[in-house]
């Protein structure tokens, strides 16, 4: 006759080997849906959308320039998308924008979307990205530069100890310093796409503007597409499976763009011109990377050397 506390403890191993049998088909089940879901969670990322749109001044462009700034340094941001639409502005502010993409470009993927017009100033600054979608009816191109030539309105005549104290520079300083800066941007665009651009020097240096499809065909956009797909072409460049968008805006406030208006030119406002309050030193030339109709009565040097 068997033993009880033998049968009680043959009872006990047969019931903790049900169980360790149970416990290893849940964790059958069970083990890869949770691997897979803590795999998914590691591979999930961030493409930033950084939109860029308005008159390029510069407030305009340190709000820019900070925000790249932050998606560069943010260590949870993957990609960054550019979601242009601009016409241009200042050479300053426009050369600080593109040096703030550049640096960005180092570190992350950097893909530009076209959402209207990409022109002057604002193509200049999508130039380090490694791709540029457009749609059909976007705007890109005018590659130029433009400068407004300061004209005294109603100030006496100064006593000055140079003559070229008033101004700072002549006219014909002004305009070699024009076909200086067209150079300098027309490098850049072959420096950034040359291999990529079907339009000869002179083609390029006309400043024409061409429709996104056009823009496609001569190799200054990359591709007809929208928002949308340029963030999928972030996220893949990035190597991600899954990953989040997060928005973020520059478009300065009013008073931005009225300082802006005031210290650098826009499409929308005029000329600054010397006056015995406004001018405590010299009233400088401005440089532009515009597109668009500029204050009709003001002197305006071109690239082609016309005023």
């Amino acid at each position: 006759m068997a033993n009880p506390i033998d049968r009680r403890v043959k009872t006990l191993l047969t019931s903790y080997t049900v169980l360790v049998v149970v416990a290893l088909l849940l964790g059958a089940v069970v083990g890869p849906a949770a691997s897979n879901a803590l795999f998914e969670t590691e591979e999930r990322g961030t493409v930033a959308v950084v939109t860029i749109e308005g008159p390029i001044t510069g407030p305009s462009a340190d709000d820019v320039t900070r925000e790249l700034r932050a998606v560069r340094r943010n260590g949870t941001v993957d990609a960054v998308v550019l979601r242009i639409d601009s016409g241009g502005g200042s050479v300053a502010a426009s050369e600080a924008q593109y040096r703030a993409v550049k640096r960005l470009a180092r570190e992350k993927p950097v893909v530009t979307s076209v959402r209207g017009i990409a022109a002057s100033g604002a193509y200049y600054t999508a130039l380090p990205s490694d791709e540029i979608y457009a749609t059909p009816g976007g705007l890109i191109g005018s590659v130029g530069v433009r400068a407004l030539i300061p004209q005294p309105d109603g100030v006496p005549e100064p006593v000055t100890t140079g003559p070229d104290k008033v101004g700072g520079l002549t006219d014909d300083d002004i305009r070699a310093q024009v076909e200086t800066l067209k150079r300098s941007f027309v490098d850049t665009v072959y420096a950034e796409r040359g291999d990529r651009l079907t339009l000869t020097r002179p083609e390029l240096t006309n400043a024409k503007v061409y429709s996104g499809t056009g823009a496609v065909e001569n190799g200054l956009a990359d591709a007809v597409g929208d928002l949308e797909t340029a963030i999928a072409s972030a996220a893949d460049a990035a190597g991600l499976s899954s990953y989040s968008v997060d928005y973020r805006s520059t478009t300065p406030d009013l008073l931005s763009l009225l300082r802006g208006a005031e210290t650098n030119g826009s499409a929308a406002g005029s000329l600054a011109r010397a006056t015995l309050f406004t001018t405590p030193g010299i009233d400088r030339p401005r440089y532009l990377m515009l597109w668009g109709d500029l204050d009709a009565e003001a002197r305006e040097v071109r690239t082609d050397g016309a005023t």
